[in-house]
């Protein structure tokens, strides 16, 4: 009788303790997503902005038209690869503001060919944008209007299906938002969340609204579905292998599809470092312009990131 006494209990603690914990957690997890649509924007810009500083990264683009072939989409011809090299600094108060270069490696026919991007989270300032043809030896500043009243679209970068606005940071006060629904996508915690820009940035945008499937644990983008200013569906954006590196989350292949052409670009990181020793002087037009001192510095990055 007292050892089915002692078991009794034992089971009944058993069962508290359970309890005890599935509180725990539930309370957790209510403590994760009990979020406002704005808070957990904020939680992306923030991880996003882990990525991009003082970071080294070598990156593949893969760019061809697309169709489906046994339910799985294909390319349709002869995809376009570049390699790419990118160097960027988070700078400005409290490092809301982003310097980058990028490099073309690959094709040699396309080699040198750069950008240099400055990004800023102020609402007020417009991004900047210079692109270097190496053929034609001069630097192309490209500019996201041509006036308040007309539309402009954002620039491709390096002719993939990846534009300078798809790349922005910063500006969440450019946009409402509002939580659509949560749930699980790819086996994760998501908040599925639209952001529609304000009537003052939306001059300056391709899109009228984009939906965000947000991992609530990581706070990283999992899908977007970008729409035009008619409601259409024009663009999205998959997010494949997710990596911690350095306590950073980070997508390692990201594949933008453009639904109208039929066109997508995949960008997937071969390599990244992070903490590396990128001076802010490097991160200006004479890197797209000076093979030597762009070389210089390069070469420099290179030999920190083994």
């Amino acid at each position: 009788m007292k050892k089915l006494m002692t078991n009794n209990l034992n089971s009944k603690l058993f069962i508290v303790l359970i309890s005890f914990c599935m509180a725990l957690v539930s309370s957790y997890s209510i403590a994760e997503t009990d979020l406002s649509a704005r808070e957990i924007m904020e939680r992306v810009d923030e991880e996003s902005r882990k990525s991009t500083d003082s970071a080294f990264t070598r990156m593949k683009l893969t760019t061809c038209k697309y169709g489906k072939k046994d339910g799985k989409i294909k390319c349709a011809e002869k995809p376009r690869i570049k390699l790419v090299e990118n160097a960027q600094i988070n700078t400005g108060e409290d490092n809301k503001d982003t310097k980058s270069v990028a490099i073309i490696l690959e094709p040699a026919s396309e080699k040198g060919i750069g950008m240099l991007s400055f990004s800023y989270d102020d609402s007020d300032r417009d991004n900047e944008t210079w692109l270097y043809l190496s053929a034609l030896g001069k630097v192309k500043r490209i500019s996201v209007r041509n006036s308040d009243d007309e539309e402009t679209e954002s620039a491709s970068i390096f002719g993939t299906e990846m534009t300078t606005e798809d790349q922005e940071t910063g500006k969440l006060d450019d946009y409402t938002y509002e939580l659509l629904e949560q749930g699980k996508f790819r086996g994760r915690e998501v908040a599925v969340i639209e952001s529609t820009p304000k009537p003052h940035r939306l001059s300056k945008s391709s899109y009228g609204k984009t939906q965000s499937w947000i991992d609530t644990e990581r706070f990283i983008n999992l899908k977007i579905q970008m729409f035009d200013k008619y409601n259409n569906p024009i663009k999205k954006l998959e997010v494949g292998k997710v990596e911690k590196i350095n306590d950073v989350w980070i997508g390692r292949s990201l594949t933008f599809f453009n639904t109208v052409s039929n066109r997508l670009t995949n960008m997937k990181l071969e390599a990244i470092n992070f903490d590396m020793d990128i001076k802010e002087d490097f991160l200006t037009q004479r890197a797209l312009t000076d093979q030597a001192f762009r070389e210089k510095y390069l070469k420099d990055l290179r030999k920190q990131a083994k």
